[in-house]
């Protein structure tokens, strides 16, 4: 199949794909790959130039084999080769702003798999009986943060693999250097590559059509001699499409230039016609009588834009600090000029992404507006026409800053919130911005961890290094920013970094714990809290809150209780025995359950219960609170495998709710709020703030076997 056949299918009349528009060879290519027709290949890759319209011919090619939608097609009227069997709909994540690791979780959720680390989904996959289809589109603009180069992991981390198991049936589009790289991973049998830009797939035919039809007032185009006279039309068209070189995404600027703008412009002067996206944006200037570096250095705020787009309250302020001067009489005679080649955003109900309405009590995303640029190839080359990227982006990270109220991340717009650190990572200055503990509570945990991870450890502090192993809970249970801060109060003290710790209590947020202190012990097989007699300051012995861990026989500090006792404490009866005799029945009690399940003799450690010390004194005398005193606590508590929850016992109110990154061995609730909860990493105690009730995070559904070592699977959950 080739370009050639592009003429046969006209000449037996068929109607071209009302989307695409052409592309007769590659659609044929894509068909036969869609119903395994005999040595059609096991793996597509679709490439091309940014703007070759790869994209455009993956979505209609898509709308052909939805089952739905290809109803609304005028099915009957394609070629038939172009057409794919009707079949179930593809698998299609995509990759548009997600991670490596979001993609492959989106497959393992649409399969319902039960793998619960990423190398089992490729083997799930591998073990199935029917082939399955996937289409992973956009893998170009892959990641929440461009600089960190996310298009390069989905590649070798996804798709790779993916090709690689026999029952998957795959088509994906990547930038070109990544094709080559993804297509040599596989027997040159399986693979083939559909170079948009390569001559046996190039479609000059169908680029005019792609002109004449946006040219046509009968499609809304205004009424203009080269729009209403057919045979002006297709004369333009074609002269559009000989100095384009293939590019769809240039035919579709100039169109969308003269369209909007027609003074000044003649359709018999092949000069005003650009042969270049560059050109597109420099002959649209110079027709207005406008200097094509100012129309740039104007765009040049979108084309550094991250995620949705930017917010225009937002666009002065940047084009100022681009330009380094005053562009704001620019902007205001300008935007005329600029509109071809912007494209406004739909605010999304992410924008205040943590559930916590902060935007609406700060008014920081009241009526926010966001730009973009109509096509990330007119990003690439704004950007490549700066003297210094990188500069311009500390110029930009500098601005942003700048506009956050007294550095108060609670008020600042959620752009500056969840982008700045993607700003500042290009600009070289990212571990210099990762000091602030409000900051990581209030960015979206998956953009900022992301940047993060593209900084090499070396480079990354303590408070960095520390978020970025609490990342994957962040993500995981989608907390709110208030939760994140909790989660990260807990984490700065596991990390001896307690002035963090302590800087969250300060910044609003009602947390709903305070973090005493942390223990970092392997092997605890359960806690309890309690009370006993130990020395004071004068000799005389005084009571003192304990949380008397049970940990292996040997653990520095612990005591090894009498045999008989088999490590049992006080029962929490109160009476101060310590035979061991009713520890066994009462599911509270530390006793030797533990260590006979483990295996190995046990002993118990006592450590303070609010202080971050250690206690010397006989284990067998703590007293455990009776279960009176328990049930006349004000708090109760509930846990699963690696979630507590704390409620208020009058009204059953949740009052706190945590989630662990490691699983939960065991945990105790003191009577006056301290929880104390041992994970396979150590302990850690916490005063629950009854006055301060947050909302609760998601669980999600428990995968066994598994670890927290892999990438961030942001809204999807983090499945590691």
């Amino acid at each position: 199949m080739s370009a050639s056949t592009e003429g046969n299918a006209r000449a037996a009349g068929y109607t071209p794909h009302p989307y695409v528009g052409g592309r007769t060879a590659a659609l044929r290519a894509l068909a036969a790959w869609r119903m395994r027709w005999p040595g059609a290949p096991r793996v597509i890759v679709l490439t091309g130039n940014p703007g070759s319209g790869r994209s455009r011919l993956l979505t209609g090619f898509l709308m052909m084999c939805d089952p739905e939608y290809r109803k609304q097609l005028p099915i009957d009227d394609l070629d038939p080769a172009t057409v794919p069997p009707d079949l179930p709909a593809p698998a299609v994540p995509s990759a548009a702003g997600r991670t490596a690791a979001q993609v492959l979780w989106l497959l393992a959720d649409h399969f319902e798999l039960a793998a619960g680390r990423t190398e089992d989904v490729f083997a799930e996959l591998a073990a199935r009986d029917e082939p399955v289809t996937i289409v992973v589109p956009d893998v170009d603009q892959a990641g929440p943060v461009r600089a960190a180069e996310e298009a390069t992991r989905v590649v070798r981390e996804v798709l790779t693999p993916l090709a690689a198991t026999e029952t998957v049936q795959l088509l994906t589009d990547v930038p070109r250097e990544l094709a080559t790289e993804l297509a040599g991973a596989l027997p040159a049998s399986q693979v083939q590559v559909i170079d948009l830009d390569a001559p046996e797939w190039a479609d000059p035919k169908g680029l005019v059509l792609h002109a004449e039809t946006a040219l046509d007032a009968g499609s809304g185009a205004p009424e203009l001699p080269y729009t209403t006279d057919p045979a002006a039309r297709r004369a333009l068209a074609e002269a559009l499409a000989a100095r384009a070189a293939g590019s769809r995404l240039t035919v579709q600027l100039a169109v969308q230039s003269l369209l909007m703008q027609p003074e000044g412009f003649d359709p018999a002067d092949a000069s005003q016609l650009p042969t270049s996206v560059g050109e597109a944006l420099d002959l649209h200037a110079r027709r207005l009588g406008a200097d094509p570096q100012t129309l740039r250095l104007m765009l040049a705020p979108l084309a550094f834009a991250e995620g949705d787009g930017l917010p225009v309250q937002l666009l002065g302020t940047l084009a100022n600090a681009v330009a380094g001067r005053d562009m704001s009489q620019d902007l205001a005679d300008g935007m005329l000029l600029a509109a071809p080649f912007i494209q406004p955003v739909e605010p999304s109900s992410e924008d205040d992404e943590d559930g916590t309405g902060e935007d609406a009590e700060t008014g920081a995303g009241a009526g926010r507006t966001l730009l973009r640029l109509m096509h990330p190839a007119l990003a690439e080359e704004i950007r490549s026409g700066l003297p210094d990227v990188r500069d311009t982006q500390t110029r930009i990270a500098m601005a942003l800053l700048e506009e956050v109220p007294q550095q108060d991340w609670a008020q600042a717009d959620p752009y500056i919130r969840d982008h700045l650190a993607a700003h500042t990572l290009e600009a070289g200055l990212l571990p210099q911005l990762l000091t602030d503990p409000g900051l990581f509570a209030h960015a979206d945990p998956v953009t900022l961890r992301a940047a993060i991870e593209a900084v090499p450890l070396e480079q990354l502090g303590a408070p960095a290094r520390t978020y970025l192993r609490t990342a994957p809970l962040l993500t995981r249970s989608q907390a709110s920013a208030t939760l994140r801060a909790a989660f990260l109060e807990s984490a700065f003290v596991e990390d001896g970094l307690a002035p963090y710790a302590e800087a969250l209590h300060t910044r609003g947020f009602r947390l709903p714990w305070r973090t005493l202190w942390s223990v970092p012990l392997a092997g605890i097989r359960a806690v309890t809290t309690g009370s006993v007699a130990a020395p004071g300051e004068d000799g005389t012995a005084v009571s003192r809150s304990v949380a008397a861990l049970l940990v292996p026989e040997g653990t520095p500090g612990s005591r090894t209780l009498p045999a008989a006792a088999d490590g049992a404490v006080a029962p929490r009866d109160g009476t101060g025995a310590a035979d061991g005799t009713a520890a066994g029945e009462d599911a509270g009690a530390v006793n030797g359950d533990g260590a006979a399940a483990a295996g190995g003799r046990t002993a118990l450690l006592l450590h303070d219960l609010r202080a971050p010390e250690y206690v010397d004194a006989d284990p067998s005398q703590v007293v455990q609170p009776s279960e009176e005193d328990r049930a006349a606590a004000p708090l109760g508590f509930s846990r699963g495998a690696d979630y507590l929850r704390v409620w208020a016992r009058a009204d059953r109110r949740m009052v706190a709710a945590l989630v662990s990154d490691s699983p939960v061995t065991d945990a105790d609730l003191s009577p006056d709020g301290v929880l104390v909860v041992a994970t396979e990493r150590g302990v850690t105690a916490r005063q629950i703030l009854v006055a301060a009730p947050p909302a609760a995070p998601s669980v999600p559904a428990q995968r066994t076997g598994t670890t927290d070592a892999d990438a961030s699977h942001g809204l999807e959950g983090d499945h590691s």
